[in-house]
């Protein structure tokens, strides 16, 4: 059996191979990885340990916004992970509104695993949206987003205090930082 923290690596390497070209929207174009790696970190201060869950946080824009498709992620990480990531992926094909409200609409839905994500993807976004967000993004756009994400972690079923009390706090402090701009 493959020890957890290999698991964990090698779905950093993938990620970031597959992420290597992407960048971040905000004003430094920062490299996407850090996303991703971001997201992982979180539920780790979360006190979430399951490597199969940090790998499909590590993971979990591979498919949506990449070349990659789900037997790739089955072949190489199980299809608890994989599945975790098709659970977290939106279909691009769609206009944006409709994933918005398609990712409400299926929080309630999402495994244990892909809920704590979900939780620690919009702690991300909210983070990055208050401190660096994208140079094109007003204010009311910004405040808007925290809306929303906050409607789609409502409808998350996760069992863990102290992640739920880390996005009550970071959407409290987005709000008001944007609100003092």
């Amino acid at each position: 059996m493959e020890e957890p923290s290999a698991l964990i690596l090698r779905a950093t390497q993938f990620a970031a191979l597959k992420h290597r070209d992407q960048r971040r929207k905000d004003h430094a174009a920062s490299p996407y990885i850090i996303h991703p790696v971001t997201v992982a970190h979180e539920l780790t201060l979360a006190g979430i340990a399951d490597p199969e869950v940090i790998a499909a946080a590590l993971l979990h824009d591979t498919l949506e916004d990449t070349e990659t498709v789900p037997a790739e992620l089955l072949a190489a990480f199980g299809e608890r992970v994989c599945k975790m990531v098709q659970e977290l992926t939106d279909d691009k094909e769609l206009p944006k509104a409709e994933r918005k409200r398609l990712q409400v609409e299926h929080a309630p839905g999402l495994s244990p695993g892909a809920a704590l994500v979900k939780v620690c993807d919009k702690i991300a976004n909210i983070t990055d949206i208050t401190h660096s967000p994208p140079p094109d993004w007003s204010t009311e756009r910004r405040m808007q987003y925290l809306g929303w994400a906050e409607t789609v972690v409502a409808g998350c079923n996760v069992d863990n205090d102290q992640l739920k009390q880390r996005f009550v706090d970071v959407l409290a402090n987005g709000r008001e930082g944007i609100k003092n701009v």
